[in-house]
């Protein structure tokens, strides 16, 4: 039995060993070294000019001064704002009509013929009708980013909820539960790994679409009017800084939003492996 015991705390500390913090940074780590060693090589290899193709010494010398002189938080706070307006109300509207649709066979009937035809037309499309309808700013910005980051919460919500097995629903009702204790207890948790990967490609969504938006909608600061407004200078190293002020926001809210709110719930109930 001894020996047992010491063979089984040497593999949960070699366990622990493989899968430790310094681990888990090397691996987040190894693919944007893989890309940036291959970024330098192309950008000081001559095969385009490096107006145009820059070293990424020169896009961090950008991002430092931008930063330093306080236009890139601007443009990043501007952006921010609206994204998080857009994504809420995506967030909200989405996951309660792709609950509403995924419960009630009449909402599913109704709404989804709707949804499976506005989803696939381009977000930037209706981008002219909310500009008409409700002129430049920060509106339309705010409106389109949650209309159309709203499709993919829908989809995947109301999948969810109809992929939730009929015999988790049967025993919970043969125990008594109420419609209340039924969704918080059975349909909630069952969906919710749908609802996940829907908000996560509903942001994705909300970052295309705003990035667009916010050059046609005439909006004074944004990380899109930063990008497009250096294109016409061909400033591409200022380019790469907007993108890459976009690429760390959306891993910051991948580590510190959705990955927390995952081993809270779906990994802590056993529903999703960490």
């Amino acid at each position: 039995m001894h020996d047992i015991a010491e063979v089984s705390s040497i593999a949960t500390a070699s366990a622990a060993v493989e899968d430790g913090p310094l681990r888990r940074i090397a691996r987040t780590a190894f693919p944007f070294i893989v890309v940036g060693g291959l970024w330098e090589a192309v950008a000081h290899g001559g095969f385009f000019p490096p107006r145009f193709f820059p070293p990424l010494e020169a896009v961090a010398a950008v991002f430092a001064r931008l930063t330093l002189n306080g236009i890139l938080p601007h443009h990043v706070l501007d952006t921010l704002v609206r994204l998080s307006a857009g994504f809420a109300l995506a967030a909200l509207f989405g996951v309660t009509i792709g609950i509403v649709m995924g419960r009630s066979r009449r909402a599913e009937d109704i709404l989804l013929p709707l949804v499976s035809i506005g989803a696939p037309i381009p977000g930037l499309a209706y981008a002219p009708l909310f500009l008409l309808w409700f002129g430049p700013g920060n509106v339309p910005a705010v409106a389109l980013v949650a209309f159309v980051a709203a499709f993919p919460v829908i989809y995947n919500t109301w999948t969810g909820v109809k992929a939730v097995k009929d015999i988790w629903v049967r025993s919970a009702q043969a125990m008594g539960a109420d419609d209340r204790r039924l969704f918080r207890h059975i349909i909630l948790p069952g969906a919710l790994p749908y609802i996940m990967t829907g908000l996560r490609l509903g942001l994705a969504q909300a970052w295309r679409i705003l990035v667009g938006i916010e050059m046609l909608a005439a909006v004074p600061w944004g990380l899109g009017w930063l990008i497009f407004g250096a294109q016409e200078f061909l400033n591409t190293d200022v380019m790469l800084a907007g993108i890459a002020v976009i690429a760390l926001i959306g891993l910051a809210l991948e580590k510190l939003v959705f990955e927390p709110l995952e081993e809270f719930t779906v990994v802590r109930w056993g529903m999703l492996t960490s």
